[in-house]
């Protein structure tokens, strides 16, 4: 039976910490990950049996170097809950496969050729402003 664990913890490298803490703890596997506030907060989302998914969850609570804020795991999850956790897995993966579209699609940028600056001269032809007096 599969299920889904998540593990949300303060700081992207308290989650790499504990994503590792689980994947060598048991037999899961990284869906998502979701970084809100900047990379403030990280939730890890992993995957694979219910026991497995429980102890890795149980193991980056204990051992984790920052106490994560929340934690949970849920055995047989809804075909609606996979399907959250698979969008947010497919939209991690289309950023990832643009940010490689950019990079491997840059050209060499041409220098900037001098341009011609045109000045011109604005008349006010407002009777109100051309009356004003400056002190």
């Amino acid at each position: 039976m599969k299920s889904l664990g998540f593990v949300e913890v303060s700081g992207v490298v308290a989650a790499v910490d504990a994503l590792d803490i689980m994947c060598k703890s048991a037999d899961v596997s990284l869906v998502t990950w979701e970084r809100k506030l900047g990379g403030r907060l990280v939730t890890l989302v992993v995957t694979g049996s219910v026991s497995a998914v429980t102890a890795a969850v149980d193991n980056a609570c204990a051992r984790c170097i920052k106490k994560p804020c929340a934690s949970a795991v849920i055995a047989n999850p809804h075909p609606e809950t996979v399907r959250l956790a698979e969008l947010s897995a497919k939209r991690l993966e289309k950023q990832a496969q643009a940010k490689k579209a950019t990079k491997g699609g840059k050209k060499a940028a041409k220098p900037a050729e001098p341009q011609e600056v045109v000045s011109e001269q604005i008349t006010i032809s407002d009777p109100i402003v051309q009356n004003k007096t400056e002190i």
